[in-house]
């Protein structure tokens, strides 16, 4: 997500940031942008046509960039609404700040280091008018390389991390394909999904506005999840949408503001998720079965066992008190 935080930086409300009026286009884009000024126009010229479309507003909310950023979108993308923000809000209250301010039938939170292809925010669109249940419509994620990333996921319950932790989503592709995930994930298959990452993704504003956003305690990763986990619980669904399509320099901002440490956060921010929204408990039971998982993987296996004791390094951050996890994020 593009909001990584810089010492010193406080949040700030909605109310502080002076815009203008609300449009009503069909959909509104809000991209956070934190100091990837070059990604930031490739993504705003992605969107020009639906802009001229007639489609979509576009704002831009810039978490207090150094390197120019606000000065690009007023020089080159006038089309665009600015929010230049004094302070880093992080990537949800970014969000949320320019929800606050429009009231359009869908909201696309997106990140700056995302290109869409042409077509790919109508295509969108039209899936969630098919799919009057559906709150979230997520596009396939193409990363530098040109793999499709795997970006729609599971809820990390008790049952899913004892089947992922013992092997058995490995053994079964009934599965993996139910959990959409490992081998069961087919980049081309249009389907309900638990949660999307949060890169580019398509919210119907009534089911955005039923859970009140992001939240702001969600500073930086997890947001997705949590929004994800409370629009289900409220009944709603998830879509993944692979012919729209989405090209994701992944990581811009946070490899800048915390290099390889981003994972360590990463699963700090997750476990924090599950011990606010689920209870300490259900997050270190899931925390030590997959420390467990992990530690036996690498017992049985040489060829993967440094990666295996990593990953159980990582997940053991889940034993550590609530108020430590808080401190990682």
């Amino acid at each position: 997500m593009n909001g990584a935080r810089r010492p010193g930086d406080q949040l700030v409300s909605p109310a502080d940031l002076d815009t203008d009026p609300p449009h009503t286009k069909p959909v509104t884009v809000a991209i956070v942008s934190w100091n990837t000024r070059s990604l930031l126009a490739d993504s705003l010229e992605s969107l020009h046509e639906d802009f001229s479309d007639g489609l979509a507003d576009v704002w831009v909310l810039d978490n207090a960039s150094a390197d120019g950023s606000p000065e690009l979108v007023r020089d080159r993308f006038g089309w665009a609404k600015l929010i230049a923000s004094k302070q880093n809000l992080g990537f949800g209250a970014a969000v949320n700040a320019v929800a606050a301010r429009t009231s359009s039938e869908w909201l696309v939170p997106a990140n700056a280091d995302v290109r869409v292809e042409r077509g790919t925010l109508r295509k969108l669109v039209i899936e969630g008018e098919r799919h009057p249940g559906a709150a979230v419509l997520a596009p396939r994620l193409i990363l530098r390389d040109g793999r499709t990333q795997h970006s729609v996921y599971p809820f990390p319950t008790i049952p899913f991390t004892l089947a992922y932790a013992s092997g058995a989503v490995a053994s079964s592709r009934r599965l993996a394909r139910h959990w959409c995930i490992d081998r069961g994930f087919d980049p081309d298959r249009e389907r309900e999904v638990g949660w999307a990452v949060g890169a580019f993704l398509l919210v119907r504003r009534s089911a955005w506005d039923e859970v009140g956003g992001f939240d702001r305690a969600q500073w930086m990763y997890a947001e997705d999840l949590d929004l994800g986990w409370r629009l289900h619980r409220a009944g709603w669904t998830a879509r993944y949408v692979p012919e729209a399509r989405a090209h994701h320099a992944e990581s811009a901002a946070t490899t800048q503001a915390w290099g390889d440490d981003r994972y360590r956060r990463w699963h700090a921010s997750t476990y924090a998720w599950m011990a606010r929204r689920r209870g300490i408990a259900i997050a270190r039971i899931v925390a030590a079965i997959n420390v467990l998982g992990f530690l036996a993987r690498a017992g049985l296996s040489r060829r993967g066992r440094s990666d295996a004791l990593g990953a159980a390094r990582a997940h053991a951050i889940g034993l550590r008190p609530r108020a430590t996890l808080e401190r990682v994020r």
